[in-house]
C-alpha cells in the first residue's frame, strides 16, 4: 500500500485546513486509517484514527471538538479536517494504514506510512 499525504501548509492560529491521504496497491476499505504527528525534537505522537467502514473514530484529547477524520472508501482516500488550529498543531503529519486493527492509537500497529506533509500554525 502507497500512501499519499497532501493538503498542508502555513496558516494563521485559528484558521483551517484539510489534509488529504490518498492510498493506492492495497484494498483500502479493509484498512483502518491513522493520523500521527512529529514536531521538531519530539516523538511522533498520535493525532486520530478511523475504522474501516467509517463507523468508528478515535482522537486524542487535545484535538478533541477542532479536528474531524473521515474517509471516502470509492475514492480511497481518509481525511483530516482540521479547525481552530493552533501553534502547537504545528508538525509533520503522516497518515497510516492498519490491516489488523480498528483504528489504533499507537504507531506501531500500523504497518503503512506516508512520507508526510507540513502544516505551520503562526501566532
Amino acid at each position: 500500500v502507497q500512501l499519499g499525504e497532501s493538503g498542508g501548509g502555513l496558516v494563521q492560529a485559528g484558521g483551517s485546513l484539510r489534509l488529504s491521504c490518498a492510498a493506492s496497491g492495497g484494498t483500502f476499505s479493509t484498512y483502518a486509517m491513522g493520523w500521527f504527528r512529529q514536531a521538531p525534537g519530539k516523538e511522533r505522537e498520535f493525532v486520530a484514527a478511523i475504522s474501516w467502514t467509517g463507523g468508528r473514530t478515535y482522537y486524542r484529547d487535545s484535538v478533541k471538538g477542532r479536528f474531524t477524520i473521515s474517509r471516502d472508501n470509492a475514492k480511497n482516500t481518509v481525511y483530516l479536517q482540521m479547525n481552530t488550529l493552533k501553534p502547537e498543531d504545528t508538525a509533520v503529519y503522516y497518515c497510516a494504514a492498519d490491516s489488523f486493527g480498528s483504528g489504533r492509537d499507537y504507531g506501531a500497529a500500523y504497518e503503512y506510512w506516508g512520507q508526510g506533509t507540513q502544516v505551520t500554525v503562526s501566532s
